[in-house]
C-alpha cells in the first residue's frame, strides 16, 4: 500500500483512497478514517469525560450499568451495551460475552482454555474471558476458521 501525505494551504484536511477493486480491507481503512476522532462521552468522579474511541479497551455492562474501560480510566455511559454495539465498527469491537464488548486491536495474547472459553490478554495486562458460544465468531473474523 503506498501512502502519500501533501501539504494544502487552501483546504483542510481530506483523504482520498485510489484503489483497482474495493475490497474488505478498503472498506475497513475507510470506516477507521470515518470514525477516527469519534469520541464517547462517560462520567467518572462526577466529571464529564469525552474520550475517543480507540482508546477503549473494553466495555462491560454490569448491573444495569455500562461501563467503558480505557487504560487509565473506568468511565460510566448512559449507552447500553446493544447501543454501543451499533455504534462501533463490528470488525474492530467484538461482543465476547453477554456482557462484553473487547476492542480487538488491544488484544496482544489469545489463549484457548479446556473449557472451550478463550482467555484475551489486552494491553494494559487485564484478561478479558471470551464466552465459548462468540469463540466461533471471534474465529471466523480474524481468520482462524477451522
Amino acid at each position: 500500500m503506498k501512502v502519500t501525505v501533501s501539504k494544502d494551504i487552501e483546504s483542510g484536511t481530506a483523504v482520498e483512497i485510489h484503489c483497482r477493486e474495493v475490497t474488505p480491507e478498503t472498506e475497513r481503512l475507510v470506516r477507521y478514517i470515518r470514525r477516527y476522532d469519534e469520541r464517547i462521552t462517560g462520567t467518572a468522579d462526577g466529571q464529564t469525560h469525552n474520550i475517543q474511541i480507540e482508546d477503549i479497551l473494553y466495555i462491560e455492562s454490569v448491573d444495569k450499568k455500562t461501563f467503558l474501560y480505557t487504560s487509565g480510566k473506568v468511565l460510566q455511559t448512559e449507552k447500553r451495551l446493544y447501543e454501543l454495539e451499533g455504534l462501533l465498527d463490528a470488525s474492530t469491537f467484538f461482543r465476547c460475552s453477554k456482557s462484553v464488548i473487547v476492542n480487538l486491536n488491544k488484544v496482544t495474547r489469545l489463549k484457548p482454555e479446556v473449557t472451550r472459553n478463550v482467555l484475551a490478554t489486552l494491553t494494559n495486562g487485564e484478561v478479558i474471558v471470551i464466552s465459548r458460544r462468540y469463540v466461533r465468531s471471534l474465529k471466523a473474523l480474524i481468520g482462524m476458521e477451522g
